[in-house]
């Protein structure tokens, strides 16, 4: 025990460092377990979209959307969603819905967003369109 105790006092500052990083682990997932926000890879956002009609929200840009994007997705901005313009996925509140953006960063803010309006089941695309484009998972032009 006296060598922990040694060890500590000479070495303060990697410990409390240690002790940073445990304590954002442990919050990373508490939080993570008690959000309403569930994150869902490819396959799974496959059998949502295909067994319980899930629908796709891309809150990338229009451009992009227009570039590439998922059959049957709806184009909506984390902005128009911050702004609570949300008409085209209003009829959608108590369906399954699937966030996504580029790479899986920003939907997360977004998806939480829909949550506090009312959404009831609401998830996030791991990794976004370069995760599903590097899947090889079909995706359309518009």
């Amino acid at each position: 025990m006296q060598e922990y105790i040694d060890f500590a006092s000479k070495n303060a500052a990697l410990c409390l460092a240690w002790v940073g990083i445990l304590g954002f682990l442990i919050y990373s997932l508490v939080t993570s377990t008690l959000s309403k926000v569930k994150a869902v890879n490819n396959n799974q956002a496959v059998v949502l979209m295909n067994k319980e009609d899930a629908v796709i929200v891309d809150t990338r840009s229009g451009e992009e959307y227009r570039k590439s994007h998922i059959l049957n997705s709806v184009n909506v901005t984390v902005a128009d969603i911050t702004a609570n313009k949300l008409t085209l996925i209003e009829k959608y509140k108590n369906s399954p819905i699937i966030v996504m953006c580029d790479t899986g960063m920003s939907s997360n803010k977004a998806a939480n967003q829909l949550v506090k309006l009312g959404f009831t089941t609401v998830h996030i695309l791991s990794g976004g369109m370069v995760s599903w484009k590097d899947a090889n998972l079909p995706t359309v032009k518009k």
